[in-house]
């Protein structure tokens, strides 16, 4: 079977969780493929997500690795069994990688928590505001590059807008509810958006106010989305050369009490929804 050249990052995180399962194991990758009657470069093709591996094998590789959680073992199996091809691949060899990965993450969610400092999260954002964004941030894209990235971004709401929408909690400094990103009467019909899915029963919005004192997590925005078992959650960061998936059990843990002292500081749902009618009534 040919290697991949370009594996996804769910493909990765499979990868990843299986060189874990085996280091914790003290196994080598010689001894892994013994286990499977391989070749060392077998399972080097295996860890590195440039090849798959079926049901049985990796099942085997769990037993040997004497991994104790049947729940994740499960998990890893429902990751590489899985052949969906979901409509973002309609996007592949168009926009970046990292677009399409973002949209099959939130598919296979059971959760997702977003951080938002300056911009408000992708999800709530409305067509006018996204095209304001990209067009910003790439100025020197053609109107059908824009047209590409703000479909994109309106496709993934699905997660939260289509059959079996998942739990959604987003925590927004009033900084980015407060910027005028395409204009006031934009803004105005951005900041009514939110409200009218803040009502949703699986949708929570917080607001961190201005009027806050000692507020250090200014700039911790973020993206935490969970996957089948904890240990499959994800962290998402925008980084200088890119989208950066975090996924070590340290990193979640520090990003999961992050969320935590964020969504302490900001306002209830109740006081949130007011501050946004009330910056909604000043344009």
């Amino acid at each position: 079977m040919a290697l991949r050249r370009e594996p996804t990052a769910r493909q990765l995180r499979l990868a990843h969780e299986l060189r874990r399962l085996r280091d914790a194991a003290g196994l080598t990758a010689r001894e892994a493929a013994a286990l499977l009657g391989v070749s060392p470069v077998q399972i080097s093709h295996i860890e590195s997500a440039l090849a798959g591996v079926s049901e049985e094998r990796l099942r085997r590789l769990a037993a040997n690795y004497a991994c104790p959680e049947t729940e994740l073992v499960d998990a890893l199996v429902a990751m590489a069994t899985d052949r969906t091809r979901g409509w973002w691949e309609e996007y592949r060899g168009v926009l970046p990688a990292a677009y399409l990965d973002l949209a099959e993450l939130d598919h296979h969610a059971t959760f997702r928590h977003d951080v938002a400092v300056i911009h408000v999260p992708g999800l709530f954002q409305t067509e006018d505001y996204a095209r304001a964004l990209f067009s910003y941030m790439n100025p020197e894209f053609p109107d059908d590059e824009v047209d590409l990235r703000v479909t994109h971004r309106m496709r993934r709401k699905v997660v939260i807008e289509g059959p079996g929408p998942i739990p959604y909690e987003a925590v927004i400094h009033e900084a980015a509810l407060r910027i005028k990103v395409a204009g006031r009467f934009a803004t105005r019909a951005q900041l009514t958006r939110i409200l009218e899915m803040s009502e949703a029963d699986h949708i929570t919005v917080r607001v961190v106010p201005f009027a806050l004192d000692d507020f250090p997590g200014a700039g911790s925005a973020m993206v935490h989305v969970g996957g089948a078992v904890p240990r499959l959650d994800t962290v998402v960061r925008d980084a200088p050369h890119g989208t950066a998936f975090l996924d070590s059990e340290a990193q979640l843990e520090h990003f999961r009490t992050l969320f935590r002292r964020v969504k302490e500081a900001s306002l209830s749902p109740e006081q949130s929804r007011d501050l946004i009618r009330g910056l909604a009534k000043e344009l």
